[in-house]
């Protein structure tokens, strides 16, 4: 898998995640679906952060890394 997430993507990523997770954990959002469906798109954006792949930017050609001079 080739890198296609920039820091300020994996930042932005980790910062939605962690977010959520405290929303969901001190109860703020009440509907159970809405709990188990919040805490799955967490969960995705902190394991493409922390691998730095998306699968949905390789489909759509998106790559935020910063290109490297050659």
């Amino acid at each position: 898998m080739k890198k296609n997430v920039g820091n300020m993507d994996k930042l932005i990523r980790l910062i939605v995640a962690v977010v959520i997770f405290i929303l969901v954990y001190t109860n703020k959002i009440t509907n159970p679906t809405w709990q188990y469906i919040l805490l799955v798109v967490a969960l995705i954006a902190a394991i493409t952060s922390l691998i730095n792949y998306c699968p949905i930017y390789s489909l759509l050609g998106i790559n935020t890394c910063k290109k490297t001079k050659q």
